[in-house]
């Protein structure tokens, strides 16, 4: 993550909502559940929602070892994510002076199929902590077909509005 903060889509247009701290973007990774990965092949795009989780340093998400993301993911590595957190929808009586109270993380990274055992047992111990305080154990014939998916974050930016403000 040597330039974590920079983002090569140019300056955020409305810097009054951007995030500069680190902690916070990476508290908005930390607490979410739900990114969506968009990837591209042969010039079309593809979006798709992942449970995933976050070291501090990477992103892990676990997939079945054959679909689209993953042949796709093997012809270009160079993925998008972003993490969203709302929490509510400020009302107007214009419909075009809505707002949505919300926090928001994009990032770029490469993604790289991890093959050590002992790493994906730790990233899937990650991801089902996201959802239960149980402890298990992963049988070898369920970890071998299991694809765990670690993406290195080259760059991100975060976004709020109106968060932590009372919703009307």
């Amino acid at each position: 993550m040597q330039h974590y903060l920079e983002f090569p889509h140019g300056a955020m247009r409305r810097k009054d909502r951007e995030i500069t701290e680190r902690a916070e973007i990476e508290e908005i990774i930390s607490s979410a559940k739900i990114m969506h990965l968009a990837l591209a092949d042969r010039d079309v795009p593809f979006l798709v929602p992942l449970h995933f989780a976050f070291d501090g340093q990477a992103i892990y998400f676990h997939s079945a070892r054959d679909g689209a993301k993953i042949e796709m993911l093997k012809r270009n590595n160079l993925v998008c994510f972003e993490i969203s957190d709302h929490s509510g929808v400020v009302e107007s009586r214009l419909a075009c002076d809505f707002e949505t109270v919300h926090r928001t993380v994009i990032g770029l990274g490469r993604a790289h199929f991890v093959e050590d055992d002992a790493e994906k047992v730790r990233a899937l111990d990650l991801i089902v902590a996201q959802f239960t305080e149980k402890k298990f154990t992963y049988p070898p014939n369920r970890l071998d077909a299991t694809m765990v998916v670690r993406i290195d974050i080259d760059s991100v930016k975060g976004k709020k509005h109106l968060w932590g403000a009372p919703v009307e």
